[in-house]
């Protein structure tokens, strides 16, 4: 069953949108429908691949938000209840 697991965009005000923080809450839970998704359908290799970018993606944009303020980075992780990049 696929929930949704999507950020609202009423919830990120106006100008944060383009944000680190509400680039990396989308990804996440476009992560999450797929991961949903590819346990009810495992050969579905069109989705991994789509899966494994996303991964990549969100993993360059939490090494960049590291690397430019770790504050945000840590409530950021927090809040989405994820790790870190390794």
């Amino acid at each position: 069953m696929i929930k949704n697991l999507s950020v609202r965009p009423s919830f990120i005000p106006r100008e944060q949108r383009g944000s680190v923080e509400s680039q990396v809450c989308y990804l996440t839970g476009r992560i999450k429908r797929l991961t949903e998704h590819l346990d009810l359908h495992g050969r579905d290799y069109s989705s991994q691949r789509g899966l494994w970018k996303i991964v990549g993606k969100r993993k360059r944009l939490l090494i960049y938000l590291f690397k430019k303020d770790r504050l945000r980075y840590k409530s950021l992780i927090g809040q989405l209840d994820i790790r870190g990049p390794r």
